[in-house]
């Protein structure tokens, strides 16, 4: 295979893929995926979200991958650990925001003093890794302790609502379709869809065209080819859509101060519909499987 035929891109800029390179991402999507199988023990109440990143890091390492979060942008650890009402890119251990800032609830502020996990935590894992060259990228939900009933739906909807996206992925459909698939059903069970933040193009990149926004309308946006590869990762908020980024850049939180839920998986466009390269080996992408 030439380099000037793998790297074909569309009329939008994105990158189509030959069907020899999903077995790449199938590899990389199976190491990340085994991570977040191989760390649920661990999530639990008195657990801290620090102890969880190392041990996710030497996972990484014993399985000859390479973390492709460390480092990127100044990141320091092997995943992000969002907790509660934080949307995504939670840092695992991270100090105490400054004070005064509106986003930051004061729960929020006593717990992350000591990075412990408390019974009742809902928390999202987000991992991605570099397996001979292709970039594996995938995140679940996770809960310490006891579940409540609203935690429980907001998990259970942002679940469905990831898959409702993944159905509409089919060459001919648009991504518009992908976003209106998911906005629709998030809505019609009174939740909010985050606008802040959307799936991405990926292969041998982290991160690359299309933006693959969670919202929308039916027959908007690019055309979705076969070869294409990106991630889908709704991110689905109780109360409102708003979000704020904490004094350390990267902590994103709900405005409001209510639970927020993620899941992400990695796909590739086939001629009859998706590929999903993240599944769970052992069946553990939902987290009341317990």
């Amino acid at each position: 295979m030439d380099e000037k035929r793998r790297t074909r891109r569309n009329r939008d800029n994105i990158r189509i893929h030959e069907r020899e390179d999903f077995a790449g991402m199938h590899a990389a999507g199976r190491v990340a995926a085994e991570i977040l199988d191989e760390i649920a023990p661990a999530v639990h109440p008195g657990q801290s979200t620090g102890e969880i990143d190392r041990l996710i890091t030497e996972m990484v390492e014993a399985k000859g991958a390479t973390s492709a979060t460390i480092g990127y942008k100044g990141y320091r650890h092997a995943s992000c650990i969002s907790v509660n009402n934080v949307v995504c890119h939670g840092i695992p251990g991270a100090p105490i925001p400054k004070s005064g800032t509106e986003t930051v609830s004061k729960d929020l502020e006593k717990r992350r003093k000591d990075d412990v996990l408390v019974d009742g935590d809902i928390l999202n894992i987000d991992v991605t890794v570099i397996v001979d060259g292709w970039f594996g990228d995938t995140s679940r939900m996770y809960v310490a302790g006891k579940l409540s009933r609203k935690a429980e739906r907001l998990i259970q909807v942002t679940h469905d609502a990831l898959f409702k996206g993944i159905d509409a992925v089919r060459p001919g459909n648009t991504f518009g379709d992908i976003g209106h698939a998911i906005q629709t059903y998030v809505e019609s069970h009174k939740m909010s869809v985050v606008r802040d933040f959307c799936g991405h193009g990926l292969g041998r990149v982290f991160h690359a065209p299309p933006n693959v926004l969670h919202y929308g309308q039916k027959g908007a946006g690019p055309v979705l080819e076969e070869g294409m590869f990106f991630t889908i990762e709704p991110m689905v908020n109780l109360g409102r859509p708003e979000t704020g980024v904490l004094a350390d850049d990267w902590t994103a939180v709900t405005r409001d101060k209510t639970l927020s839920a993620q899941f992400e998986h990695s796909i590739g466009v086939t001629a009859e519909g998706a590929e999903i390269f993240t599944l769970s080996p052992a069946g553990l992408f939902h987290p009341t499987y317990r």
